[in-house]
């Protein structure tokens, strides 16, 4: 029997009111999360700014799950240590502002803390030839559904042949690297991504737009992994 993929849900705290941030942490953790995403954008890579590491440390004393923080930035060098300083445990980097070159750097500074290191994709960006050879150094391949800057936005369905273009090359290297749908994650949809390889699902409005966001991240995962079932 083929074993059913597991699946994550991560809350973006990005769509809470961010005068409480803690309560969007508390939300993840009485639902069951299994990890919190952090959207980092700094005004240039994408249109909005929206925190620093000083909140992430600030967050990181709230709960222990996994802090997946994804950094939509022009000069992810500049800020990947402190990053890590926070406690983030995945660090996520933007391919369209990275070479090989600049990848690896940012790999051995990451792997020398223990943490894992993933790489996005904004909705019109393939993955590029320097990604695919070290698709191995990822713990997470990042797939923006809408284009990056905001929450709230509805999912770019155009993207779907895409995730199951990366999803073929994620299995033709044997697997190991998880496929993480970022944007506009609903209950609707998220039958569509999981069949196509997403088992990291990304909601924001998702979830904190509920009126019951805690029962909305249990109703995700009841989806997500009876679609798993069927895949």
């Amino acid at each position: 029997m083929i074993p059913v993929r597991r699946i994550r849900i991560a809350p973006s705290v990005l769509a809470w009111d961010l005068g409480n941030l803690g309560e969007a942490i508390d939300i993840s953790v009485r639902g069951g999360a299994d990890q919190v995403h952090l959207d980092v954008i700094d005004g240039h890579f994408a249109p909005n700014i929206t925190f620093g590491p000083g909140t992430v440390k600030a967050l990181r004393r709230r709960c222990d799950l996994k802090f997946d923080t994804h950094l939509m930035v022009e000069t992810p060098e500049l800020f990947a240590e402190k990053f890590l300083d926070a406690g983030s445990d995945v660090l996520s980097f933007h391919a369209e502002v990275l070479n090989g070159e600049r990848f690896d750097a940012l790999h051995r500074a990451v792997a020398r803390r223990g943490k894992e290191v993933g790489l996005a994709l904004k909705p019109s960006t393939e993955l590029p030839e320097w990604a695919r050879d070290r698709l191995d150094k990822l713990s997470t391949l990042v797939v923006m559904t809408v284009n990056p800057g905001f929450s709230g936005q509805q999912m770019d369905m155009s993207t779907m042949p895409k995730l199951e273009r990366v999803n073929a090359l994620i299995g033709d290297m044997g697997g190991g690297v998880d496929l993480e749908i970022d944007g506009g994650v609903e209950p609707e949809n998220v039958r569509e991504v999981v069949k196509r390889g997403g088992s990291v699902l990304v909601a924001g409005a998702g979830v904190y737009s509920k009126e019951d966001p805690v029962g909305a991240i249990a109703s995700l995962r009841a989806r997500a992994e009876a679609a798993a079932r069927e895949a």
